[in-house]
């Protein structure tokens, strides 16, 4: 859970779904701005690959691609824009936003950390390590993660959901390991640049535990949330 809170059971609803391709469309058009060929694009690459994994509409797809390239006459423009902070229970979070209003984007996610703590830049990020991360699951039941790992050149695995494999690289290398890992009896689900927590907190007790994922749930379903990374053992 260290490396990226997903809501429980957030995929298994039609709203859910129609947010997951919302927070897909905002990707591919922030990827979109540095050219809409996705075979000189390997971020474009990336999120198109996700985006189809997901099931996307092409329509969809096409629509995110274009507009962020500048070719649909569209002129909405998405900015980053990362807290840090504390949910309860002193759990270090960083919540990356993509927002076409920063203004009110921050008046709204201070609302949420008021049963947690908002932090300054920087105040929690030194507790994390900046990295590729790429989920994969195997194309056969003899598909070794080790080695997979030491082949296609990741510094790091660790168990995913669903039997997946969850591959960590630099984060300049995340569209090589991409591209090695299939050689390696491995498909790729997914990637992104991301954060892991060096020393994720254990919470034992369960109306404590209860209390963080009310509170990670909240923060995961505001709209121009795009990801949440968690100190959580």
């Amino acid at each position: 859970m260290g490396a990226q809170w997903k809501a429980k059971h957030r995929e298994a609803a039609a709203n859910a779904k129609g947010r997951i391709f919302g927070k897909l469309a905002k990707e591919i058009q922030i990827a979109a701005r540095a050219g809409a060929d996705i075979d000189m694009n390997p971020r474009l690459r990336l999120v198109v690959e996700q985006a189809k994994k997901a099931s996307m509409p092409r329509e969809t797809l096409e629509r995110a691609i274009n507009k962020g390239a500048g070719l649909s006459g569209e002129t909405v423009q998405y900015t980053l824009v990362k807290y840090e902070g504390f949910a309860p229970h002193r759990v270090p979070l960083i919540v990356e936003c993509l927002t076409d209003n920063v203004n009110r984007t921050v008046a709204e996610i201070r609302v949420l950390f008021r049963k947690g703590q908002l932090g300054a830049e920087g105040s929690v990020s030194w507790d994390f390590n900046h990295v590729g991360m790429i989920e994969a699951s195997p194309a056969s039941a003899d598909a070794d993660p080790e080695l997979a790992a030491i082949e296609a050149g990741a510094q790091d695995f660790e168990a995913a959901e669903e039997g997946a494999t969850l591959f960590i690289t630099e984060t300049t290398d995340v569209d090589a390991v991409c591209k090695a890992l299939p050689e390696q009896g491995f498909s790729v689900d997914s990637a992104k640049i991301g954060y892991i927590a060096k020393n994720p907190v254990s919470i034992a007790d369960a109306t404590e535990l209860a209390e963080v994922e009310a509170f990670l749930d909240a923060i995961d379903g505001h709209d121009d949330v795009q990801n949440v990374y968690v100190g959580l053992a």
